[in-house]
């Protein structure tokens, strides 16, 4: 299996938790759908039957950590389309004027919203074609056909390059048993590879602390090909994996050595 290595820093992202409304968490890293959504846009994936996704994005392999300097809560406006809230607003259904000046319809109100700052993220790639990965780099780097502003999470959590995409050759990887504490998040899967005796073979996260969740990873659009609408209503595949917060004592993991850190290769077809 090859590696595509990509470094991100973000100075703000929300990686909100879907579960959360009232004030809205964010996830420490991002999921693997939040990674998989920024390939696509990336890579200008219009049409999602392209042989670059079906051979290439559908087939990968994904390790994801990071940190954050920061985190703090906000307030934002939060707009609903409810006639109710609208009348107690404006008065009456066709008044959209309000002390002068012509506003959103419906109501809104203040809502919390979890920021994190100095967002520091390293993904992982893996496939077992090399001219795939390649591919995927030239146009992570180079990204003219992007659909959208290269961003995580919210659109407004634009994205920089820590460091140029870089292919990770084997002798840049290490296997050892560890006990310490990276000092970053992981996502740890149920299922991930490790190289043993010169074959990738799957391994359990059942030894490995961490918070359990269902994460979503690929999805399909109802209707896409009829209309090529790619905000449509999404059907999730999930994957369970862990949380873990850099603490890993006693377990046999695939290094990167230049970085020092654990790569957990997720498989996200289930």
């Amino acid at each position: 299996m090859n590696l595509l290595r990509v470094k991100i820093y973000q100075p703000n992202a929300h990686y909100r938790m879907p579960f959360t409304y009232q004030r809205r968490h964010t996830y420490p890293i991002p999921p693997y759908s939040t990674i998989i959504g920024f390939l696509i846009n990336a890579l200008g994936f219009f049409d999602q039957r392209e042989k670059l996704y079906t051979n290439g994005i559908r087939k990968l392999k994904l390790s994801i950590a990071g940190k954050f300097g920061s985190k703090v809560t906000e307030y934002i406006w939060f707009r609903n389309m409810s006639k109710k809230a609208h009348l107690s607003k404006f008065n009456y259904v066709e008044n959209r004027e309000n002390n002068g000046h012509v506003e959103h319809p419906g109501g809104q109100s203040p809502m919390k919203i979890d920021v994190l700052h100095d967002v520091c993220l390293i993904i992982y790639l893996g496939h077992e074609d090399l001219e795939i990965l390649e591919e995927i780099k030239e146009n992570l780097i180079n990204p003219i056909k992007r659909l959208e502003i290269l961003h995580l999470g919210r659109a407004e959590d634009w994205i920089v390059y820590a460091d140029e995409p870089k292919i990770i050759e084997e002798k840049q990887l290490s296997y050892l048993d560890f006990g310490g504490n990276f000092n970053h998040f992981f996502w740890i899967p149920e299922n991930f590879y490790i190289e043993e005796d010169g074959d990738w073979i799957s391994n359990s996260n059942k030894n490995f602390e961490g918070l359990l969740y269902n994460l979503p990873t690929f999805s399909e659009v109802e209707g896409y090909e009829e209309n090529y609408n790619r905000h449509g209503k999404r059907n999730f595949k999930y994957v369970r994996a862990k949380l873990n917060d850099g603490l890993i004592v006693g377990q046999k993991l695939m290094m990167d050595e230049e970085l020092n850190l654990p790569i957990f290769l997720g498989e996200l077809n289930g």
